[in-house]
């Protein structure tokens, strides 16, 4: 572990970005130097601040992951969090989407049910999440950074962002309902399904390297030495070499078995969101399925329909005399002039 420094937290959390890797990371080095949580509590709450508001939210992940991963050393770092929690949620609300707050209330309720505060105060953050307004507006130049920002990063989209989704389908329901708007409409069904598809494949291969399926690291953990788990062999230290050597050895296995748990922890969470994505993907099918099936009764009717006016069609055809049959009206006459004899002016 390197040295602890304000300058050194500050690249760091420069650096984090929000994939569970990087916060677990950054996560077991703050814990490890807890002793300055105080300070690490003031940089973190300043730099949360300056950073950008796609990034804010992650910052938060990284608060919730050390409030609930040093709880079992101590408990600075849920002490000094909280009186910095009011305003930090509260600053990220009023910079964040709706898509945002949800992940802060799915937060809340992870604190609320393993009770990592007080639920008074949890309520207090839940309050100031459903009720605070996005009032900052951006002047062109961010909005430009920004857009510039995402464009280097990423020129080719692998998929179409959430927000373009819900933008999609809010035009969609401003149609008419004439042929347009029904293909529209589908179109946009189709869309749904898409996306609620990928994003499915997506979470269950990201599963496939789950941490319970780790077996190096579970190989790790079961070849850590007795002494570690094991008071009774504390007897046998015989010098202040070997308890330096055993306190080292401790460490060492704390910390995987913290990163371990922390792999564990998130991988739960990603279980159960999963388990509501297949719930509304079912959901949707069978909704679909409806729909299908209701469109199918209605051209069956109207199959019906067209096939009832065919046989009609061709019972009256079949009922009309034969004209090859009649007989020649004119009887030997001489033939009707043309319209030529008629307009001659001879």
């Amino acid at each position: 572990m390197s040295a602890f420094s304000e300058s050194a937290l500050e690249k760091k959390l420069a650096e984090l970005s929000n994939s569970q890797q990087s916060v677990q990371t950054l996560s077991l080095w703050l814990i490890h130097h807890r002793k300055h949580s105080k300070t690490i509590v003031t940089v973190w709450h300043r730099e949360l601040k300056k950073a950008k508001p796609s990034r804010k939210l992650t910052f938060l992940y990284l608060a919730n992951d050390v409030i609930q991963n040093s709880k079992k050393k101590g408990p600075e770092f849920t002490k000094d969090f909280a009186p910095v929690l009011v305003d930090a949620f509260s600053h990220v609300s009023s910079e964040s989407d709706e898509n945002c707050k949800k992940h802060l209330e799915r937060v809340l309720a992870i604190w609320q049910e393993r009770m990592v505060y007080e639920n008074n105060f949890i309520d207090q953050l839940k309050q100031i999440v459903s009720t605070e307004k996005k009032t900052k507006k951006r002047t062109f130049e961010q909005i430009q950074e920004e857009d510039d920002d995402d464009y280097l990063s990423n020129s080719t989209p692998k998929e179409p962002p959430e927000q373009l989704y819900h933008i999609y389908l809010s035009k969609q329901c401003t149609f008419n309902g004439n042929m347009r708007s029904r293909q529209d409409h589908s179109a946009s069904h189709h869309f749904c399904f898409v996306c609620q598809t990928e994003d499915l494949i997506k979470s269950l291969q990201e599963l496939e390297n789950a941490a319970s399926g780790d077996a190096a690291v579970r190989q790790k953990i079961a070849s850590l030495p007795p002494e570690v788990q094991d008071v009774s062999l504390l007897d046998k230290i015989a010098d202040k070499e070997s308890a330096d050597r055993l306190s080292k050895t401790v460490d060492e296995a704390c910390m995987l078995l913290a990163d371990y748990n922390g792999r564990l922890a998130a991988e739960l969470e990603d279980r159960k969101q999963l388990a509501r994505m297949l719930a509304d993907y079912i959901r949707s099918q069978n909704e679909i399925l409806a729909e299908k099936e209701r469109k199918l009764e209605e051209y069956k009717h109207k199959l019906a329909k067209v096939t009832q006016v065919r046989k009609e069609l061709k019972s009256h055809i079949q009922s009309l005399p034969d004209l090859s049959q009649l007989p020649n009206v004119t009887g030997g006459l001489a033939p009707l002039p043309s319209a030529g004899d008629l307009f001659s002016t001879d």
